[in-house]
């Protein structure tokens, strides 16, 4: 059997740590099995869905090194299910409904006073072609329910382990609004038919979904894939993450200075049982990844864990990986790999480059205490002329000291401050070869 799983993302807004956890999970699935990954655009709702956000979407996944085998759009295919819709009145397991919200709303509430599930009463069911053409008269546009078998729906899935729900205890589903527009289960269960999808991970919200699909694709003609329901993410403190999402965009998390290996070895293993650790590669995370060993209670995310795997994996970047954005800065092509030895321990994210070459270039604002301040310029009018080498900093501080008698931190400290701002930071024989100027104190 040919492994197909597939992404399908509504493009009604910047993709977020949410959709790449289903992301990750179906492609590391297909690539571990040498199958088909499609990323598959949930665009039927055309008055949402815009282009900006699909082209979002793709640079998002190229900036991952997440690939997929093709694209399929739903807006294209509003023809087939068109006919698979025919397909299910002919079967009798469509038909059309004409309630208004309201009327919904009220039977809700008259089921839940009379302590029963708010499950639809299918009395759409009973009505004749003159009471269908009446409501039609009235300007009432009439939308379609699927009838689910009420019998119990039962899967073996990939992480809740098995599942049994009783199809009388859901309401049939609405597949097509008033409007024409084909929703999301409809559409979905068409698509993983015809397109062979064998295999879905999604979140655990969408549980109740796959009860009901797994009976429309079998309405279908179709056989149900393997799914598992993956659990919700919360932030840190438990708290409902949906409120956070517009600052968890993946454009956000890049502009912030993430690492896509960091962010994918976070999203490949928080959750399961296995510990999260910093993958060297992508190759690495699809050897390594397991979706048995995720659980199905909720999981913290906190946005603050990847940038200790951000700086992992920015301070084990070869030269030749950061040359161009080091040349970017203006730093000489004969100092750059130097600049990058000496910097690459101080670094969290690689635009924290910035600062300390605007430091080596400009000379930083000294830091002096009061109390220094006499022995800082002594120690500065010592200092031998330019050019710099690794041995200034042992020679220039060995004749301090015994000009002036200090040693340890009261010697090498107030001189670090004074020369960088800062401290702490890169041993100083390192960085005596870089500094351009010597600050006025």
């Amino acid at each position: 059997m040919t492994v197909t799983t597939r992404f399908a993302p509504s493009p009604t807004g910047w993709i977020h740590v949410g959709n790449l956890r289903t992301a990750l999970m179906n492609y590391l699935i297909a690539r571990q099995n040498g199958g088909t990954f499609i990323l598959r655009l949930d665009d039927t709702d055309q008055e949402r869905s815009k282009q900006e956000y699909i082209d979002g979407l793709k640079e998002d996944l190229a900036w991952l090194g997440i690939t997929y085998d093709r694209v399929e759009q739903q807006s294209k295919r509003l023809a087939r299910y068109a006919e698979a819709a025919e397909q299910l009145k002919a079967a009798g397991r469509f038909y059309e409904c004409f309630e208004t919200p309201v009327e919904l709303d009220l039977k809700r509430k008259k089921q839940l006073n009379m302590g029963k599930p708010p499950v639809y009463d299918r009395a759409a069911l009973a009505l004749t072609e003159d009471q269908k053409a009446a409501y039609r008269a009235e300007g009432r546009q009439g939308y379609w329910r699927f009838k689910l078998d009420q019998e119990r729906i039962e899967w073996q899935d990939g992480i809740i382990g098995k599942v049994s729900i009783d199809a009388a205890s859901v309401s049939d589903p609405v597949l097509i609004k008033a409007d024409g527009q084909v929703l999301y289960t409809f559409a979905s269960s068409v698509d993983d038919v015809d397109m062979g999808v064998t295999h879905i991970v999604r979140g655990a919200d969408h549980v109740t979904n796959t009860a009901t699909q797994i009976q429309i694709m079998k309405a279908l003609g179709g056989t149900p894939p393997t799914f598992a329901h993956h659990s919700l993410l919360t932030g840190p403190q438990g708290e409902e993450l949906s409120k956070r999402l517009g600052v968890l965009s993946l454009r956000d998390l890049r502009a912030r200075g993430v690492e896509p290996m960091a962010l994918l070895s976070l999203m490949a293993r928080l959750g399961s049982s296995r510990p999260v650790e910093l993958a060297s590669s992508m190759e690495e995370l699809v050897a390594g990844f397991d979706v048995g060993s995720f659980g199905a209670a909720p999981t913290k995310f906190d946005a603050e864990d990847l940038f200790p795997l951000t700086r992992h994996h920015v301070q084990s970047l070869p030269f030749s990986a950061v040359r161009d954005r080091v040349l970017a800065l203006g730093v000489p092509e004969d100092e750059a790999e130097a600049f990058w030895a000496v910097a690459k321990g101080n670094i969290t994210i690689l635009d924290d480059l910035k600062d300390w070459w605007a430091l080596f270039r400009d000379g930083a604002e000294p830091v002096v205490d009061e109390a220094d301040r006499d022995f800082v310029r002594q120690a500065l009018a010592m200092l031998p002329p330019k050019p710099w080498t690794k041995a200034t900093w042992g020679e220039w501080t060995a004749a301090v000291k015994q000009a002036t008698g200090r040693k340890g931190k009261d010697l090498f400290r107030p001189l670090r401050r004074a020369l960088t701002g800062r401290d702490a930071g890169p041993e100083m024989a390192d960085v005596m070869p870089l500094l351009r100027k010597v600050p006025s104190v």
